[in-house]
């Protein structure tokens, strides 16, 4: 499995009112999600897992992932945002790119993997700097699932 499986076009979203990181689980469950009643518990394991650090990469990226037993699949969801948000990154950058996993409870293997994949992919500075350029997201739908890591 990897992030060219799991990330859909309708998952991509470009955000000019994000304000706190709260702000971004929502908008971020909101993509990942299918149902309204969805919503709580992808936030929820989104939350879980910040409270156990931050999800920040370095360079203005950060990848939240949860876990639940609400979808059989792994999904992904992308936001670019158009003002960057204190994140706690260890450089201390704020982030603008963030990519969110949601991933089965059992998936543990599959789950780490996708995160190495994820993680080498936005390494990257020249695809940074494309997402950041991207004028829709169809383009940036594009980078992800065609760059390879």
């Amino acid at each position: 499995m990897s992030l060219t499986q799991i990330l859909q076009p309708d998952r991509i979203a470009v955000l000019h009112d994000c304000s706190d990181g709260d702000d971004l689980i929502i908008a971020l469950s909101g993509l990942l999600a299918d149902t309204k009643a969805q919503l709580g518990p992808i936030a929820d394991s989104l939350r879980q897992r910040e409270r156990l650090g931050s999800t920040a990469i370095g360079h203005g990226v950060a990848l939240p992932h949860g876990r639940n037993d609400l979808f059989e699949q792994a999904r992904a969801a992308f936001i670019r945002l158009s003002q960057p948000i204190a994140y706690g990154a260890l450089d201390g950058e704020p982030v603008d790119l963030v990519l969110a996993l949601s991933v089965p409870s059992h998936f543990t293997h599959q789950h780490l993997r996708l995160l190495a994949e994820i993680a080498e992919r936005f390494a990257a500075p020249g695809l940074r700097d494309a997402l950041r350029g991207a004028p829709d997201t169809a383009t940036i739908h594009a980078l992800l699932t065609t760059t390879a890591p």
